[in-house]
């Protein structure tokens, strides 16, 4: 006989240690599946008590206590359906990664997570003890197997599942977004259920958390891998699925099939919902950024509006005598497209000034870099200044690519709170203004057909110092974040010499990035959480 369970998938932003904001949340969508859907069973997120990824949190005894008690008041406070939450479960010498389903008071189903990430973002050995053992429950004659996030990556779990009985597995998941993430996430899924013969229903997050940003894309697949359901990436949502049990197995309904986003407009997406996080989470009134009238900025103030709205949005430009008249009037253009406030505040009197405080200590030497650092540190001051004043953050506007190579000034530039496109390079910059440009005309066309230049002497041009982006940005990637040698590097084609002065470059600014602000991760490698480079190093690149 057919029976049929209908599942409410939980695609929710949830706050890392707010756990009294998370279960308020986590009450509302069960009552909501509950009565909106009639669902049998609604599901959350790994971690969805505590929020993901909590890390040393997990060890102040207070957010155990606080922990404990949300568990107990969620299964208390929900009838009614049955709900699968994602909760650190701590004994006397272990804490577990796990989840349980609560039905009407009573405990239904109890899982640890046994296969633990320890690569790139993910450091959960530090805090976690694998479990060891299937878990598998019945809901309207369906036999459902649990798994939390790595588990579905490795062949173990999920045939631990099958051989327990499971008639397909639900997997609940912290999974961040980087590039192809959502294509790669169903490729792995896929290759599980050719093994185990069973569908897979796959619940994912969404929301900005520090660096990282979970997309959602939550789905579910039937027992041949072919996607039955498709949920929005990066959007909050509540969406039915239903599990059809008949005499040759778990059918799931097909249901809608959001489609999959390329790489300009996923990207985007992520940089706007990781800032719009940080900011909003944080409790910021607004930002404040340095408007250059250089593409970077450009693209920067953009998504800021995008996130929190123009009337949230302060831009300020700072000319000085290197500052072209193309400059502030593209950056006045913009900001009045944009509808933000926009100042202007000439720098020169600060530099005369602290240039004229340092004669009696560095003489008549030839100018150099000093002299562009602090024009940059001006502008840094008034920015933080502003900021403080205000209690806006300032948004820092610079790229991987010159982040990389260390073209960007500490205390001047790089001052900040947030990074929005620190993990794009220099043509990912482009391809986004392009990109955006393409929904209405925010960034002015000079702003993007234009050669890039910092504007700190006479004349200058970013490929003064750096070679053409169209060559750095590659050699850049296959260095950082495909950890390719020189011989290696120089095989695709590029000068051996010019490899090797730029990672002699990322090499020796190691020690600006540690103390960059923190921005969006859209690569499978950025600077930051799953880059740990020293900073004193006596490694050379072979010439």
């Amino acid at each position: 006989m057919d029976h049929n369970v209908k599942i409410a998938l939980a695609q929710v932003d949830l706050a890392v240690g707010d756990v009294a904001g998370n279960v308020d949340k986590i009450v509302d969508y069960a009552q909501r599946a509950r009565d909106e859907m009639d669902a049998d069973l609604v599901v959350f997120p790994e971690l969805s008590v505590c929020g993901y990824p909590p890390e040393d949190l997990l060890l102040h005894a207070g957010l155990r206590y606080s922990v404990e008690k949300a568990v107990t008041e969620i299964c208390g406070k929900i009838s009614g359906i049955a709900v699968l939450i994602g909760f650190p479960e701590y004994d006397e010498d272990h804490i577990y990664n796990a989840c349980a389903v609560f039905r009407d008071g009573d405990v239904v189903a109890h899982y640890r997570k046994q296969l633990l990430p320890n690569y790139s973002v993910f450091d959960e050995k530090r805090y976690f003890e694998s479990g060891k053992v299937a878990a598998v429950f019945t809901l309207n004659g369906i036999r459902i197997g649990l798994s939390i996030c790595e588990d579905v990556w490795r062949s173990g779990p999920m045939a631990a599942n099958r051989s327990a009985g499971a008639e397909c597995v639900i997997v609940i998941n912290g999974s961040p977004f980087e590039l192809a993430s959502q294509s790669n996430r169903e490729a792995e899924v896929r290759v599980r259920i050719s093994e185990a013969q069973i569908p897979v229903v796959y619940v994912n997050m969404v929301g900005g958390q520090d660096e990282l940003v979970f997309d959602g894309g939550s789905f579910v697949m039937d027992g041949k891998g072919d996607i039955c359901f498709r949920a929005p990436s990066f959007d909050e949502g509540l969406h039915a699925i239903v599990l059809q049990g008949t005499a040759s197995g778990v059918v799931p309904e097909a249901g809608d099939h959001s489609i999959e986003l390329n790489t300009e407009v996923s990207v985007y997406k992520a940089l706007v919902t990781g800032t719009r996080d940080y900011i909003n989470k944080h409790g910021f009134p607004g930002v404040i950024l340095g408007l250059s009238g250089g593409i970077d900025s450009a693209l920067v103030a953009t998504i800021a509006c995008d996130a929190i709205g123009a009337d949230h949005v302060r831009a300020v430009m700072m000319p000085f005598r290197f500052t072209s008249k193309m400059s502030q009037e593209d950056a006045a253009t913009q900001a009045a497209t944009l509808g933000i406030r926009y100042d202007v505040i000439p720098i020169d009197p600060m530099y005369e000034a602290t240039i004229a405080q340092l004669e009696p200590i560095l003489g008549d030497r030839k100018p150099d870099v000093t002299e562009e650092n602090i024009q940059a540190r001006c502008r840094g001051l008034l920015l933080m200044a502003i900021s403080n004043k205000t209690g806006r953050m300032l948004l820092t506007t610079g790229n991987k690519s010159e982040m990389a190579v260390g073209y960007a000034t500490l205390y001047g530039d790089m001052a900040g709170g947030f990074a929005p496109i620190k993990d794009c390079s220099k043509t990912m910059v482009y391809r986004l203004a392009h990109y955006r440009n393409g929904l209405d005309e925010v960034i002015p066309k000079r702003v993007i057909t234009r050669e890039p230049s910092a504007e700190l002497r006479p004349d200058q041009k970013d490929s003064d110092s750096l070679p053409d982006y169209d060559i750095l940005d590659p050699i850049l990637e296959a260095f950082i974040e495909e950890d390719l040698s020189v011989a290696e590097i120089t095989e695709r084609g590029f000068d051996r010499d010019t490899v090797i002065r730029i990672l002699e470059m990322v090499k020796r600014n190691e020690y600006k990035r540690r103390q960059a602000p923190p921005g969006v991760k859209i690569s499978s490698r950025a600077f930051g959480r799953d880059w740990r480079y020293p900073i004193t190093s006596g490694y050379k690149f072979p010439r």
